[in-house]
């Protein structure tokens, strides 16, 4: 449900701004608006929920959810449509951060990568059934109907959670201001980096995927949902091999062997240019993108577990956070850059500029591999 809430704007994105009378800049906005209020409120909402009881603040924090999404469905102008997004946005990292810290609770040590692995392919489930339909529904029924969808289907999963969740809790023993010492780590801050990196990469053109769909590789309308599928299809890949990568080794290492997968992620993303010339080229690479978007996510994340884990264990609900906050800020970076990009040299140019994100996160994982 967060997945689909916070990229279906990707997918309906010319139907908002036909709506609301805006330009599709304009609504793109969003996404990078929705990453900016994500990111730091991520870790401050982490490290104060570590205090109270989890199993309400969880409910709470998806009640407030909720109410963020009934506003985008009635929303009856942009302001307004914003007002909700920021709702939805100051809450999602830390409904993140709580749901990696059930592992101890569902799962043993030895499959601790793969439920991290699967907990973030919901976000890719979410590209492959969720966007799709609701960008159906929205082309259908209008785009506030995908948000009628997304509020009908969280009062179910509200529902399942009093009945499945376990209702114990771990809270933290150490001071507010004291968990924030992991940030002074120079692993964690490279971690960071190189998932802002990362996520950039990907977000300067995934914004804007649904136009380059339509206008450079010249897909139908009507079969631009079967396109976000098949994007989403290989996004779900993407995560859930991410387990195994960061099956080999412990702390930084999973994380610094990546270094080659962005080397070649950054060649994939200069290829985008060739799309326009190219229109066919542009569907088995935009698959093979998606193969690459997320494969990075669960070895960050147990770099950050293990670093918290042996060096500031009184820092775990903050550490289980940090990968939502630093792909948000990734998120924030690249879609506010495609944005520039898009308005001032056009969509044939988000993938080569992408791809410097890409050799970022190059050099970033070279240091990295110093430090272990």
């Amino acid at each position: 449900m967060l997945g689909m809430s916070e990229f279906i704007v990707v997918g309906i994105l010319p139907d908002i701004a036909r709506g609301l009378s805006v330009s599709e800049v304009t609504v793109g906005n969003l996404v990078s608006l929705f990453a900016f209020v994500y990111a730091p409120v991520t870790p401050l909402g982490s490290a104060i929920s570590g205090r109270f009881p989890r199993f309400a603040t969880h409910l709470t924090l998806v009640g407030v959810f909720l109410a963020g999404n009934v506003l985008c469905a009635f929303a009856p102008n942009y302001p307004v449509l914003v007002v909700a997004r920021v709702m939805i946005a100051l809450v999602s990292g830390t409904l993140v951060a709580i749901a990696m810290t059930y592992a101890p609770d569902v799962t043993t040590e030895r499959h601790r990568t793969k439920f991290i692995a699967w907990v973030f392919s919901g976000f890719s489930i979410a590209s492959v059934v969720g966007v799709p339909a609701g960008t159906w529904v929205a082309d259908t029924f209008g785009w506030r109907w995908t948000f009628h969808l997304i509020d009908a289907l969280t009062v179910a999963l509200i529902a399942m959670m009093v009945l499945v969740l376990p209702r114990n809790s771990h809270p933290v023993k150490v001071g507010f201001l004291s968990q924030f010492r992991l940030f002074l780590d120079r692993r964690i801050q490279l971690g960071v980096l190189a998932v802002v990196c990362g996520a950039a990469s990907s977000y300067v053109f995934y914004t804007y995927l649904t136009p380059i769909m339509r206008d450079e590789v010249h897909i139908p309308e009507c079969w631009l949902s079967v396109g976000l599928v098949v994007y989403g299809a290989a996004c779900l890949w993407s995560n859930l091999y991410a387990g195994g990568l960061a099956e080999h080794g412990r702390g930084v290492e999973p994380l610094a062997r990546l270094r080659p997968v962005f080397l070649v992620h950054a060649v994939l993303l200069c290829s985008l240019a060739l799309v326009r010339p190219l229109p066919w080229f542009g569907v088995p690479l935009l698959v093979v993108l998606g193969m690459f978007m997320y494969l990075f996510n669960a070895s960050s994340q147990v770099l950050y577990m293990d670093v918290a884990a042996r060096s500031h264990p009184g820092s775990m609900n903050l550490a289980a956070s940090l990968n939502s906050m630093s792909f948000n800020i990734g998120i924030a970076v690249g879609s506010a850059v495609g944005g520039f990009v898009n308005d001032s040299a056009g969509l044939m140019w988000l993938g080569p500029v992408g791809a410097l994100f890409a050799l970022g996160a190059v050099g970033v994982t070279t240091a990295l591999r110093r430090c272990d």
